[in-house]
């Protein structure tokens, strides 16, 4: 006759966890596969529309404007050809010279702001933050007619130089939040020891926050720099045809002869170049920036 010999004390079943945590470390490897198939389909849906506008550029105008849209049209490059026959020199210029140079701005201003605001807090900092978020809850088309009169009696009209002011003042607020919760992650030693070695403001700035802070600057200035790239309402109601922006120049290919669908992909494609060469060149600076902030 067997007996059933009890295990021994301190021991566990092979086949049951010992602990809450393997238990979860086991349920997460086995959703991982589902959560790695989910984040392809999400990112998927968001480079669908993309990769659709690229395909329709390379299409006739004939095969675009077919419903259901004709997938396996032949492709030609027709639409790039009328892009570019149409000068888009001087809009890509505008926008890049009004997109760079307010971005400049933005930060210059932005970045001892929120120094101030961060590392050496100024009284009741949170009531200034406020005031920044305030300026941004008035919708911008209610502000078109000051503008354009201002523009008007000013003689800035078409000039891309207001685009710039306009471009700084609707950035501003959102740089000096952004930069506020980047700089506050700096680690408070290194500028105790700055101040200790004599090392005055703007010093400090060069040489401690700004190459600290690298990932928040770098992605505060590609999100300034894209808000500015694609503005339509103010270029749009303030430039004609000296200021005018690449968004403004887009909608020129909506006439009232029909809208040539096949030649706004195009134009839409190489507008959207800059802004795609940017992100990818700042990656990994801007996911440093975005989900780290400056210092973890």
């Amino acid at each position: 006759m067997s007996t059933a010999t009890a295990p021994a004390r301190g021991t566990s079943h092979p086949h049951v966890p010992t602990s809450r945590r393997e238990q979860k470390a086991r349920r997460m490897d086995r959703s991982s596969p589902l959560w790695a198939v989910l984040a392809w389909v999400v990112g998927f849906l968001f480079v669908a529309p993309v990769l659709w506008m690229v395909l329709t550029s390379l299409h006739s105008e004939e095969d675009a404007a077919t419903n259901p849209p004709s997938v396996a049209a032949s492709l030609t490059l027709d639409g790039y050809r009328a892009f570019f026959d149409s000068s888009p020199a001087a809009p890509l210029l505008n926008s890049a010279g009004a997109s760079l140079i307010s971005t400049a701005i933005v930060l210059c201003l932005a970045i001892p702001a929120a120094y101030a605001l961060s590392i050496r807090p100024v009284r009741k900092w949170t009531d200034v933050m406020f005031f920044f978020l305030s300026t941004k809850f008035l919708p911008i088309v209610a502000g078109l007619l000051p503008l354009y009169l201002f523009s008007l009696n000013t003689g800035l009209v078409d000039n891309i130089w207001m685009l710039i002011v306009l471009y700084t003042a609707m950035n501003l607020p959102i740089a000096v939040w952004m930069m506020q919760s980047f700089l506050a992650e700096v680690p408070g030693e290194m500028l105790e020891a700055a101040s200790i070695d004599g090392a005055g403001l703007i010093r400090t700035l060069r040489s401690i926050v700004a190459p600290v802070a690298v990932p928040g600057i770098a992605a505060t200035a590609l999100i300034c720099f894209i808000f500015s790239w694609n503005e339509l309402l103010l270029a749009r109601t303030l430039t004609a045809t000296v200021a005018g922006t690449a968004p403004v120049f887009l909608t020129g290919f909506v006439t009232s002869q029909g809208l040539f669908l096949a030649q706004l992909c195009a134009a839409a494609t190489v507008v959207s170049l800059p802004v795609l060469v940017a992100g990818f060149a700042a990656q990994d600076k801007l996911v440093q920036g975005l989900s780290l902030g400056a210092v973890k």
